[in-house]
């Protein structure tokens, strides 16, 4: 496991050190939990950030999105990104207002991305982001075609520069404040996805498959 010390000073964690993780296997598990990241990168001097979708294999993110996207015309030509993702697992309800937190496990990625041009690389990156957000969906709907892959970018990003954060437990109040005479404690966040819904224009196929009727996250 890497320590604060060794880590580049980037992405060394400044403010709460005691909650920084720089182990990869726990940045993994969170990066492959989640499936929303955030983008920020700067163009002629304004900074933007963009939520998408991704997916991970080994130690590349896959980016997708539009070919006609600021995004991705920008960062093919390389300027430098900074990848975020969140979970929220809590709201921590403390004695006072300013020691009022979250639980939640947290991500950043620094480094540049660059575009996919194989066809082949490109296909299985997209598969990969399919796979990520809804596993089995791949082999059961149409693949792009040519001018759909046409539309499509894919960046492939190497997961370098990278440091987690993250919060657990009850609130951490001052010693004086626990004498508050208020409730405290904390209110599990989970996503939990709902009953499918089908599309009425779906008479051949009316029942969701399993993969849709018991997704969980």
């Amino acid at each position: 496991m890497s320590s604060a010390a060794s880590q580049p000073v980037r992405t060394r964690v400044v403010r709460e050190p005691k909650r920084a993780v720089y182990d990869r296997e726990q940045v993994y598990r969170i990066l492959d939990e989640a499936f929303l990241c955030h983008v920020g990168f700067v163009v002629d001097g304004q900074p933007y950030v963009i939520p998408t979708s991704y997916g991970r294999r080994g130690d590349q993110l896959y980016i997708h999105g539009s070919a006609a996207s600021r995004m991705l015309r920008n960062l093919e030509a390389g300027i430098p990104v900074c990848v975020e993702v969140t979970l929220l697992d809590g709201l921590v309800m403390a004695r006072s207002i300013f020691n009022q937190s979250m639980n939640y496990r947290s991500v950043v990625l620094l480094g540049t991305a660059v575009a996919v041009h194989d066809a082949d690389e490109k296909l299985e990156a997209l598969r990969l982001l399919s796979e990520h957000i809804m596993p089995g969906r791949w082999n059961d709907v149409r693949p792009p075609n040519e001018k759909e892959m046409k539309a499509t970018s894919v960046l492939r990003m190497p997961i370098d520069e990278f440091s987690a954060k993250v919060r657990t437990g009850p609130p951490e109040d001052d010693e004086e404040d626990y004498a508050v005479a208020c409730w405290a404690g904390v209110v599990p966040v989970a996503m939990t996805a709902g009953e499918p819904v089908t599309d009425p224009r779906t008479p051949v196929v009316p029942h969701p498959p399993e993969y849709a009727a018991r997704y969980k996250r």
